[in-house]
């Protein structure tokens, strides 16, 4: 908003099915602001899939690598492959890329119902818990450090 522009002309509104242009110029927003106040978030999304003989997706890691961490949003293995040791593999083999990234940290959640023991088995310490997530359950935040200090410094 300009400094000429009256208030009284900016709508507020929930949008269920907004166009992707609107949502890529709050992102863009965010991301220029950002990038105002430190260095370049460097954003790179991290895919990892576990498939059978067939091709058949059986297991996945998702997520991202900014600033120096590595975010896992999603690991899943399918429920006949579990206690095998794929999710293991699956993280570590996203840990290793988010080092060749250039990352120093990671960071996920879970809920109390998942994999929290997991997890921690891993290396992964908890740094922050919300209750009743859904009611009578915790989502459980977790933290890694991957390299012994971080591999780069910001110059700003």
């Amino acid at each position: 908003m300009s400094s000429t522009e009256s208030p009284s002309k900016i709508t507020l509104r929930i949008e269920e099915h907004p166009d992707q242009n609107d949502l890529e110029t709050v992102r863009q927003g965010l991301q220029t602001f950002n990038e105002s106040k430190v260095e370049a978030v460097n954003h790179l999304s991290l895919e990892i899939l576990l498939r059978d003989e067939g091709g058949k997706v059986r297991g996945g890691l998702l997520g991202d690598t900014y600033w120096g961490w590595l975010s896992v949003s999603i690991l899943w293995v399918d429920e006949s492959l579990r206690g095998q040791g794929y999710g293991r593999r699956l993280l570590r083999a996203a840990e290793q890329e988010a080092i060749r990234r250039g990352c120093h940290s990671a960071h996920l959640d879970t809920m109390s119902f998942q994999a929290r023991p997991f997890y921690e088995k891993e290396g992964y310490r908890v740094f922050g818990i919300l209750e009743d997530v859904p009611i009578g359950n915790q989502r459980i935040f977790l933290y890694k450090q991957l390299t012994e200090k971080p591999l780069h410094t910001s110059t700003r």
